[in-house]
């Protein structure tokens, strides 16, 4: 029996000498090819970069990986607890591989065969990190050996707070969610502090199968997982039995981001984009986490989106019907119509209107069926605009019964309507116009059409050329491209103020006599002659220079352009930023050559600040993952702006290394003379706003586009109304009627409960009551007085009659055209300071 004893006893040791062997030679193995587990020293994982507005709403996220990098010490320790009962309970105790937890699974999961208990895991949350970040997800034996290996020595390297670290930041936990502090925005719309017990057990649920616990298609599965973590925090003694039992019973509720929280702007987002993408790459932009601050005012945005859909909305109505979306087949056998309504796919730009097909067509009325399977009615009088519409823009005849303009089967865009108000009692022996049918306001809607006209809008503020809200076409949706941005356009007559720039910088005064006649122009080489002509047809013979911006008089603008040469006026386009090289021909100086909206804008901007170059920005600062600033649109130096300690000394000065584009004085006489476009001229709708407002309408040859380019003294406005596909806005469109109830809707909303400040007239001018028609001084009681801003030295009197520029002739007789009833009609000003208001940039 001893000889026995020591026979098995050698044969025990050899085994295990042999077992050792071979377990040395395998980890060996596996051993020589594993990753170089050293570069988790420098860990440098994908971050969601995001853009927030102005007031600091999200704005857009882009990456790769949505994740937010957060580091162990900010983690809330009842998280922490929640991911080491779920995953890894003798985490802060084991080298890497828990022997005990192994033996642990292999025990549970003999004794569960057969059983419908799911099987229980025994990786480490090192082993984890050492899949995650350095192995595949394989299920292999092999795998497994280097993962151990990994595992130990990753643990010899690194605190376990640095692993637990990598490891919660690194986790994909659905929801687009890479990472806890990503998970609990997702999920619950929640920073990781504000986590409930609840909340934080069902994120530490997640990383075995974030697909198999999604509590939107998964809610029972989900609250299991949730559940059984809860429970192993309360066996390990992680929190109370009480806290359980009430996390238990809880529901689990998904937040999304409120509007509070988040505001929506496509087009400014996609342009902030692809600015980012230009300066910092496409790495930086989607996996750098960087944190960018827009100059976009949500406010200002959601007021634009509405002045600018309602103006191409206007347009497109008065422009007629051009047919339903689709036809669906009505076999009249029921409710057939509510499935192939659904069936129609909803075209761009359509919302917040709805799709609805009509049912019936009555002599007063049509019967529609919505998408819910509710029905509806659109009465004849919400059908009248729908004439049919012809190829040259013109209309059809009346709509008089509702067949005229729609037939069962057609699918159409509704919006529900107000109930008609109602109507006044009739006049002594007048009948009374019959009551309209008795019927739920909630069934009554309106016919919608999505227009096929585009345009752009912007809104910036030209003392800091900050871009407050921007407008890129009818619908995002149905075109990316940014008309506000990218979209190169003849500006009309509204490039006209640059000529009269150009002549105002020679030395004529504002009220220069210009010919308003007609002339033709012969550029030699046998060219054809050139004779250009106004809008109306009409001449208005010897007229002061302001007339001629204020009614865009193109003869008087060709003459003066002629008169002092088109390189002085390309010289100007070039300073103010609308044109990079403009060729010295006559008829650019109409706006025949093509810009931006945005450089309009700008150059506009230029008027308004006194004369200051601005450069128009949708970013104000940029910051890298680490909150380093890397970019600030306002890059002045301040040294004294950030004092340790106030001890009464006086307020720093902040400089001001804007380039003087043009003096301030000629930047006045144009800021004046265009306040009498709105107060007397082409765009005297938006007098009604009774506010100091001022700027140019423009319409292009044919009316391809009608264009808006104004401002009031601390907001300037361009818009623009055109086809992507150039042609003919039809008859009567132009930049007055199209263009400039867009730029009346929205300033009426912006500036509402803001003070009325005056236009800031420079030091120097002197402010001449004039008669505008004439440009000499005004005499007592003359109704067309205005004041005239004059450089010193070139003020009228009555023995120097106004310069004539060029042949005199023609009939100087002008009638005098006010603005609407009511107009705003500013009293003559004091000089006042023409920089920006202390503190604005």
């Amino acid at each position: 029996m001893l000889r026995f004893l020591r026979i098995l006893f050698f044969l025990v040791i050899a085994l295990g000498v042999v077992a050792a062997g071979s377990a040395y030679l395998v980890l060996q193995h596996y051993a020589r090819d594993l990753p170089d587990y050293q570069q988790l020293a420098a860990y440098d994982p994908p971050m969601v970069t995001r853009v927030h507005a102005g007031d600091g709403r999200l704005l857009a996220e882009y990456a790769i990986e949505n994740r937010v990098f957060v580091p162990i010490s900010a983690i809330p320790k009842r998280l922490i607890d929640a991911f080491l009962a779920a995953e890894d309970k003798n985490f802060y105790s084991h080298p890497g591989i828990d022997i005990q937890g192994i033996v642990r699974a292999t025990v549970q999961n003999a004794l569960n065969f057969g059983s419908s208990r799911r099987p229980v895991g025994a990786s480490t949350i090192t082993q984890q990190v050492a899949k995650n970040f350095l192995l595949t997800n394989e299920v292999s034996f092999e795998r497994k050996i280097k993962e151990a290996i990994l595992a130990y020595r990753i643990e010899q390297t690194f605190s376990k707070d640095r692993i637990l670290e990598l490891y919660l930041n690194e986790i994909y936990l659905g929801f687009n969610s890479y990472g806890v502090a990503s998970a609990a925005l997702n999920y619950f719309n929640r920073s990781l502090d504000d986590l409930s017990l609840a909340e934080a057990a069902f994120i530490a649920a997640l990383p075995k199968a974030p697909n198999n616990y999604n509590p939107q298609r998964r809610p029972e599965a989900a609250k299991a997982r949730r559940d059984y973590v809860l429970e192993r925090m309360a066996e390990d003694g992680l929190a109370t039995r009480e806290e359980v039992a009430a996390a238990i019973a809880s529901p689990i509720e998904i937040r999304s981001r409120t509007a509070a929280e988040a505001v929506r702007a496509d087009v400014f987002a996609e342009e902030v984009r692809r600015e980012l993408m230009r300066q910092y790459g496409e790495k930086a932009v989607y996996r750098g986490g960087l944190s960018v601050r827009t100059t976009l005012d949500p406010v200002l945005q959601t007021y634009a989106e509405t002045a600018f859909r309602e103006g191409i909305v206007a347009y497109d109505r008065r422009h007629g019907w051009r047919g339903p979306v689709a036809r669906i087949a009505l076999d009249g056998k029921g409710d057939e119509w509510k499935a192939r309504l659904a069936a129609v796919p909803a075209p761009p730009g359509l919302a917040p209107w709805t799709l609805a097909a009509v049912l019936t067509v009555g002599p007063a009325e049509a019967v529609i069926g919505l998408p819910d399977g509710g029905k509806g009615r659109i009465p004849l009088d919400e059908l009248r605009w729908a004439r049919e519409t012809k190829e040259d823009q013109r209309l059809g005849p009346a709509v008089r019964t509702p067949a005229d303009v729609l037939a069962a089967g057609d699918v159409v865009a509704v919006e529900r309507a107000a109930a008609p108000a109602p109507q006044r009692a009739p006049a002594r022996g007048r009948a009374a116009a019959p009551a309209p049918e008795p019927a739920a306001a909630s069934d009554r809607y309106a016919l919608r059409q999505i227009p096929n006209v585009s345009g752009g809008f912007i809104a910036l503020d030209p003392h800091t050329g900050r871009v407050l809200a921007m407008i890129g076409g009818f619908s995002f949706e149905g075109s990316q491209f940014n008309r506000a941005t990218q979209a190169m356009r003849q500006p009309g007559s509204s490039f006209k103020p640059f000529v009269y720039t150009a002549a105002l910088e020679t030395g004529m005064p504002p009220n220069t006599i210009i010919l308003d006649e007609p002339v033709v122009f012969d550029p030699g080489g046998g060219q054809e002659r050139w004779k250009p002509g106004n809008s109306d047809g009409k001449f208005l013979g010897a007229m002061p220079m302001r007339i001629g911006i204020e009614r865009s008089r193109n003869l008087m603008t060709v003459r003066l352009a002629e008169r002092i040469g088109m390189g002085k006026v390309a010289d100007v386009a070039r300073r103010f930023g609308v044109f990079d090289d403009m060729q010295p021909v006559l008829a650019l100086s109409l706006g025949a050559g093509e810009t931006t909206l945005m450089r309009m804008a700008s150059a506009y901007a230029i008027f308004v600040n006194g004369g200051k170059k601005v450069t128009a920005t949708l970013i104000d600062r940029v910051q890298d993952r680490e909150g380093k600033t890397i970019f600030r649109h306002d890059a002045r130096e301040c040294p004294t702006c950030r004092p340790e300690r106030w001890s009464g000394q006086a307020p720093p000065v902040l400089p001001d290394p804007r380039p003087q584009v043009v003096d301030p004085q000629t930047a006045y006489q144009m800021v004046s003379m265009l306040e009498g476009v709105v107060l007397r001229g082409t765009a005297a709708r938006a007098a009604a706003l009774r506010r100091p407002l001022a700027g140019k309408t423009g319409t292009t040859n044919d009316a391809f586009d009608a264009w808006f380019v104004g401002f009031s003294p601390d907001l300037v406005v361009a818009t623009y109304v055109g086809f992507d596909r150039p042609r003919t806005l039809g008859p009567g469109e132009q930049g007055g009627s199209t263009a400039v109830p867009i730029f009346t809707r929205f300033m009426e909303q912006a500036l509402k409960d803001k003070p009325v400040v005056p236009f800031r007239v420079p030091s120097g001018l002197r402010l001449v009551r004039i008669d505008r028609l004439t440009g000499q001084p005004a005499g007592p009681g003359d109704p067309n007085t205005i004041m005239e801003a004059f450089k010193p030295g070139t003020e009228p009197t009555a023995d120097v009659p106004p310069q004539l520029s060029s042949m005199p002739g023609g009939d100087p007789a002008l009638p005098a055209a006010g603005g609407p009833p009511g107009a705003f009609a500013p009293p003559p000003r004091p000089v006042v300071p023409a920089a920006a208001p202390s503190g604005i940039y």
